[in-house]
């Protein structure tokens, strides 16, 4: 489940073959010229960038909702409602509290109140992931506190469970092991070599890729941008996609794409 940033990215992905996407919180934020974390975009703009991304492609989205958008349980629940009106069929909300003033993550009672308030405003078919960040602090119980914390927001009715800053196979060995339900993985970080092939052996049954793509983008765009002032040099265009390949990508429905690339690998 790779993720976009705008309508374009996601129609690229879809393109691809990608049954599923998410929306990335980074990368929209990039989009906007602004850096990441909770608060730096409002939840009026994420909503508008969500519901570009979901009526852009006929494949379903989740959206990256960091702490819900939202200081209470009560605000979480409408955050959830409104992303389900732009257009998603799940959503990840996170632990952390995103306030320097604050601890890092929400007490874990209130924490669970949050995911319970997101689950019951998503209902039965939303997808609803609840993302602990504990292992972002680092400290040998960093990984106990998160298998603590999923094993709640499991009772509390999440869907599935993400934790970043994984440290590699083991980790994420015992989170799948420890864990009531599914696990969810984000991959393309640097240091995170794992294949789709070893994380299912893992037992993950999901992969993102989280802002990654985006970074990756802009990526180009910087190491580009530097040759052009230092060496004169505009030698990324050779990667660029022709513009007549583009416009006829961006012409058709997401659903056409999707049927000639598929009678393309079948052939």
């Amino acid at each position: 489940m790779p993720n976009a940033w705008d309508a374009g990215s996601a129609r690229m992905l879809s393109a691809a073959g990608f049954l599923a996407l998410g929306t990335t919180s980074a990368g929209i934020a990039y989009a906007l010229g602004r850096p990441d974390g909770c608060g730096r975009v409002s939840r009026e703009e994420m909503m508008d960038a969500v519901h570009l991304i979901a009526g852009a492609v006929s494949i379903p989205v989740s959206a990256d909702l960091e702490s819900g958008l939202a200081d209470d349980a009560q605000g979480v629940a409408t955050t959830i409602r409104l992303a389900r009106d732009a257009g998603v069929v799940g959503a990840n909300i996170e632990d952390a509290t995103g306030d320097s003033s604050k601890p890092f993550l929400y007490d874990l009672p209130e924490a669970a109140d949050r995911i319970r308030a997101a689950v019951e405003a998503g209902g039965p078919d939303f997808t609803l992931t609840a993302r602990s960040d504990a292992c972002m602090l680092g400290g040998s119980e960093a990984l106990s506190e998160a298998v603590q914390r999923c094993a709640a927001y499991f009772e509390a009715g999440a869907s599935c469970v993400f934790v970043p800053g994984l440290r590699g196979a083991g980790d994420i060995a015992r989170l799948v092991r420890e864990s009531p339900g599914p696990v969810s993985v984000v991959m393309g970080l640097s240091g995170s070599p794992m294949t789709q092939t070893e994380l299912r052996h893992l037992g993950v049954r999901r992969v993102s890729t989280g802002g990654s793509l985006a970074r990756a983008a802009l990526g180009m765009v910087q190491r580009a941008a530097i040759k052009m002032m230092t060496e004169g040099s505009f030698d990324y265009a050779a990667g660029q996609i022709p513009d007549a390949e583009l416009c006829q990508l961006f012409a058709s429905s997401d659903d056409q794409v999707r049927h000639r690339i598929a009678v393309h690998h079948h052939l």
